[in-house]
């Protein structure tokens, strides 16, 4: 059967059920949002005389629902507007357009019986071949199916998506025994290719994979933190970004999921589980029974393991349950461990350290790598999903036995059986053998161990290009210290930015304009992309602060002319130019997509033209740019004034607006009509790809130089007014009035007479000259040192 997804129904209308039908909004899917009917008014609803049988009330849970998906933080839709693709309903009412739909996704409270009462009325108005699906967490797929219909249970299985939804990255699927192989093929596709999710195909065990492993290894370090007397802030110091985990670490992480809701899983795995040692692991410590109680859950009760008071931030005493200041010890394994390099030295180090992080470190790390292998082939089948399963649905830098190769299989698999630990079989197999490694590298294919003792290739999909897999296969074309161009195939080339947090600076800019000539000479496209955590934070500000307190005015003028003519030579190629901007595309970063022929940004795109919060201005060209992506559509029809217009541009400038997401960056005004969005971040550079060799075989022609219409003297004029009342109405100091002064000049075009034609070039050297004076304000200077500094911007 050939299905098709364009109408869905979700099932429960709490976090997880309307963050489902938000991101399902955000992928343009409409869908109904069902849920129980209320049993007694609340006080508003009985102030405004409204009564049970009123649809404001038999939809409230459904309706309240969609109200607050607008106002989530962060942001749960990709722009407010999605949520009008969102009907609100009741489950006694509205279960007749489970019949009109393509896919059912059940996401009520995780109760076996009250499941399967659920599918039972599903069944009666089903029609063949509409998807049902549970969101369970834990709860056995084939048990909640029991006693419907061959023919349903081969439409049915579980897909577990991880909250936020719009964030997480892993959709777990889970198939009962008679779901159609088909379908499953086909949900595994569309979670990828429509939602943008990695997905992983789990067996109907407890927990399935990630919260199975999960829950665990959260379990395993309150325990080792107990027998060491460590507290809670130090496990987070240990157990973040140096183990390869988020910066949340443990605990804080803790209390953004909720307690109460990992108490719930991992209750579910102690309730479930067989083994007298495995189910010990998963028993529940007093003191955390008693904060669930007292409803200490975290951040949706405003304190859990950590509470807020004032400015300062308290840690909890599990031996008391009392509150006290976050203490910071210096741990030398730890301390050691961030001067390593790499993520991979950095574990190293930890674990194989002298003091008490690092025995730590090891004892939760040994546990949950051995937990992993002894369980891998009953809840996953292979290694390669527990791995996905942990980063996508843990964000952790490696899975369980990426992590064991890094920190070195023989060597640790040596030291555990020191220490008296079993080793699961096939592993003790595989080290005998001779493997020393779970995945290996040969001609250029990755392959991983299979449990059967042999190593299998992984089948990479086309539409996932890794750029580090083609530069180790000799794909570099070009390179430098700060970028490299690459050969993805096709006749396009791929300039990759490497430099650190992908900063621009000289080197990037040269290897841009060498870019340039080789594709002209070479090459029948360019994409501009790289597979950092951000795309590009913009230009190198400590370069530019230097330069500035030296007082060397030439040279950065010449740095900034330099940035403007590569981005003008990227314009005008004679070979079509395709952006693929994702995460922070900040300042130089969005001025390097501008001058592209097509944008092809990740979903998950935060664009903005900042300079103003360093105290400059956009000098690569972004005032210019913004202004023709704002104008262009009237600039040649002279009886529209263009003054709103330029207004709309300037505000966005001087605000320093940030897009939350791709969609929202075309609503501001970043990205043009004809720019797509990738939902899939994995398929970004293959997305870019395709647009240029689209242009490319559409017979592609460099854009000729036209001359820009301003608004001249009378419309800077108007800016000016418009930052001066920004200033009396107290949202913007005497220094941001300056700034936007220069940002007003600039996108006026200076003191030219109203509908004045000036080119690219004249607007530029305006651009230029107001950086440079800024670069000179003692007040921009403070603002450039206290960003390099602390990270955020400061409003002096």
């Amino acid at each position: 059967m050939d299905w098709k997804i364009k109408k869905v129904a979700v099932i429960g209308a709490g976090v997880m059920g309307s963050g489902i039908a938000a991101h399902f909004a955000n992928v343009g899917i409409p869908s109904y949002l069902l849920d129980i009917v209320p049993k007694e008014l609340t006080e508003e609803e009985t102030r405004k005389g409204l009564t049970l049988e009123h649809p404001q009330v038999r939809n409230r849970l459904a309706l309240k629902a969609k109200e607050g998906l607008p106002k989530a933080k962060p942001a749960l839709l990709y722009v407010p507007d999605n949520v009008d693709l969102i009907t609100p309903g009741n489950i006694e009412d509205h279960l007749s357009v489970l019949s009109e739909v393509d896919w059912i996704i059940e996401v009520v409270v995780e109760n076996l019986a009250v499941k399967q009462q659920l599918f039972e009325k599903i069944e009666k108005i089903w029609k063949p071949g509409i998807i049902v699906s549970s969101n369970t967490s834990g709860v056995s797929i084939n048990s909640m199916s029991e006693g419907r219909s061959k023919e349903f249970r081969e439409h049915f299985l579980g897909t577990h998506f991880f909250n936020p939804v719009r964030y997480m990255k892993l959709l777990e699927v889970i198939p009962c025994t008679d779901t159609k192989p088909e379908l499953l093929q086909f949900m595994v596709d569309f979670g990828e290719r429509v939602l943008g999710k990695g997905v992983v195909v789990c067996k109907d065990t407890v927990n399935f994979i990630a919260n199975r492993i999960g829950t665990y290894g959260l379990m395993v370090t309150v325990q080792e933190m107990v027998n060491a007397s460590l507290g809670v802030d130090d496990v987070d110091a240990i157990t973040g970004p140096v183990m390869g985990r988020p910066k949340s670490a443990t605990f804080r992480t803790l209390d953004i999921v909720g307690l109460d809701t990992f108490v719930h899983v991992a209750t579910n795995c102690h309730d479930n589980v067989t083994d007298a040692d495995e189910k010990a692991t998963f028993v529940i410590p007093d003191f955390m029974k008693e904060m669930v109680t007292r409803k200490w859950l975290g951040e949706k009760t405003k304190q859990g393991f950590y509470k807020k008071e004032g400015k300062d931030i308290l840690v909890l005493d599990y031996n008391t349950l009392e509150y006290r200041p976050k203490e910071k010890k210096t741990f030398a394994s730890l301390e050691a461990a961030k001067l390593q390099g790499g993520s991979r030295d950095k574990l190293r180090a930890l674990v194989y350290g002298q003091d008490q992080a690092s025995q730590f470190a090891w004892n939760v790390l040994k546990r949950v790598l051995l937990y992993s292998a002894e369980k891998v082939d009953e809840i996953a089948g292979d290694i390669v999903s527990v791995d996905k399963a942990m980063k996508w649905g843990f964000n952790w830098n490696f899975g369980p036995f990426e992590t064991w190769d890094a920190i070195g299989l023989e060597k640790s698999v040596a030291r555990m059986k020191e220490e008296g630990e079993t080793i699961p079989a096939w592993v003790q197999e595989m080290v005998a053998s001779g493997k020393t490694s779970f995945y290996s590298r040969d001609n250029a294919v990755k392959s991983f161990y299979t449990l059967k003792g042999e190593y299998k290739g992984i089948e990479e999909k086309k539409e996932i290009i890794d750029l580090k897999a083609l530069k180790e296969q000799g794909k570099t074309i070009k390179s430098n210290a700060g970028a490299s161009l690459i050969d993805i195939g096709d006749g396009i080339a791929c300039l990759e930015f490497h430099s650190p947090n992908q900063a621009i600076g000289a080197d990037i800019t040269m290897m841009i304009q060498q870019a340039c000539e080789e594709v002209s000479q070479n090459w029948r496209g360019l994409v501009i992309g790289n597979q950092a955590k951000n795309f590009c934070v913009g230009a190198n500000l400590m370069m530019i602060l230097m330069e500035a307190q030296d007082e060397n005015w030439d040279d950065i003028s010449w740095i900034v002319k330099q940035f403007q003519d590569t981005t003008m030579k990227l314009k005008y190629l004679d070979k079509p130019v395709v952006a693929a901007p994702f995460a922070m595309t900040l300042g130089g970063g969005i001025e390097v997509c501008f001058p592209a022929d097509r944008i092809q940004a990740a979903a998950e795109s935060y664009i903005g033209l900042v300079e103003v919060g360093v105290g400059l201005l956009p000098g690569g060209g972004g005032n210019k740019e913004l202004l023709i992506r704002n104008i262009e559509a009237v600039q040649d029809q002279k009886d529209v004034d263009l003054q709103p217009l330029v207004n709309k541009t300037f505000e966005t400038i001087a605000m320093a607006k940030v897009s939350t997401s791709g969609p929202e960056a075309k609503k501001i005004g970043y990205l043009r009509r004809e720019d797509r969005v990738t939902v899939n971040n994995d398929y970004l550079i293959y997305n870019a790809k395709q647009t240029a060799i689209a242009l490319a075989d559409a017979g592609y022609r460099a854009p000729q130089k036209k001359m820009i219409r301003v608004v001249g003297e009378p419309g800077y004029a108007v800016l000016k007014l418009g930052a001066q009342s920004m200033k009396l109405s107290g949202y913007i100091s005497d220094h941001d009035v300056k700034i936007a002064d220069k940002i007003g000049f600039v996108l006026a075009g200076g003191r030219v007479p109203a509908n004045t034609w000036v080119t690219e070039e004249y607007l530029l050297d305006l651009e230029r000259e107001a950086f440079l004076s800024l670069c000179g304000e003692p007040k921009s200077q403070e603002r450039m040192q206290y960003m390099l500094s602390k990270g955020k911007p400061l409003r002096n």
